[in-house]
């Protein structure tokens, strides 16, 4: 089995936030592979709802202070960095004052889910890519898991396609039971336009829903991976007829569980 150089790009981890199918997942997924020779990096958002002194995270000056132009405002990349000492793996953190100050996730005290969360995912991918960047580090794999990820894909096909660090690379989205229900705002294919990204398919978020930005996502893709057994089947179905690769919902309790993504990683070169 080849050794790979991936980058792992989160909606949600464990211990920073509750442990759940996704979070479980990402959290031992990056272990898995690392244990089995792989080199990775691992980013998340820094949710205001994260207990940075509990964690241990802190700064890294290096890497954080650049300005992102979201929507014509600039916003500060911070980034953080945290260790899981029983794993012996380090995650990386995405801040920003603007995006993620609040005490929260991705909806509010009632469960609604903030007006801006096209900007904060867009802040979050756009951040994972440039701090990638910064750390001179080439990864032969990006694998994705959840929405809030679901943009980066777009830019590294439509923005740093002809980048050295990420020209070559194979690009994995994970889908979960997890959703946004309401959908984004309309100006989502503005801001990500504006930004340099070019595609024909693009008129497809000109309704900014959870299924027509994963249609969208798919068309940028190598490979598609079930996380959960309730995902929507009729987005593996639009993958296949695509040609993207697909692996189906294998239960993490089945023996030799994350060797099923050693093989999967393989099959993409």
């Amino acid at each position: 089995m080849a050794k790979h150089k991936i980058l792992y790009i989160c909606q949600q981890i464990m211990p920073y936030l509750p442990e759940n199918e996704e979070s479980k997942l990402c959290r031992e997924l990056s272990q898995a592979m690392q244990e089995r020779g792989n080199e990775i990096r691992t980013f998340m958002p820094r949710y205001g709802c994260i207990n940075e002194r509990r964690n241990q995270l802190h700064e890294v000056i290096r890497l954080s202070g650049m300005n992102l132009i979201i929507d014509d405002n600039d916003h500060q990349l911070i980034i953080k960095v945290a260790s899981i000492p029983s794993a012996r793996i380090q995650i990386y953190f995405i801040d920003n004052e603007d995006f993620f100050s609040r005490r929260a996730v991705v909806t509010d005290e009632n469960g609604v889910e903030f007006e801006d969360n096209d900007e904060r995912m867009v802040f979050f991918a756009r951040g994972v890519l440039e701090t990638v960047k910064k750390l001179r580090w080439t990864p032969d794999i990006v694998h994705c898991h959840g929405w809030f990820s679901s943009v980066a894909p777009i830019y590294l096909r439509k923005v740093f396609d002809n980048d050295p660090i990420f020209r070559d690379v194979k690009i994995v989205s994970s889908l979960y039971e997890s959703r946004f229900e309401k959908p984004l705002r309309d100006e989502l294919r503005k801001k990500i336009e504006s930004e340099g990204v070019v595609d024909e398919n693009i008129s497809i978020i000109d309704n900014p829903s959870y299924e027509n930005l994963y249609r969208f996502v798919m068309s940028n893709v190598d490979g598609v991976i079930a996380g959960s057994a309730a995902v929507d089947t009729k987005l593996l179905d639009e993958a296949r007829a695509a040609g993207k690769r697909v692996m189906e919902y294998i239960s993490p309790e089945e023996e030799g569980f994350y060797d099923n993504y050693t093989r999967f990683y393989d099959e993409l070169f």
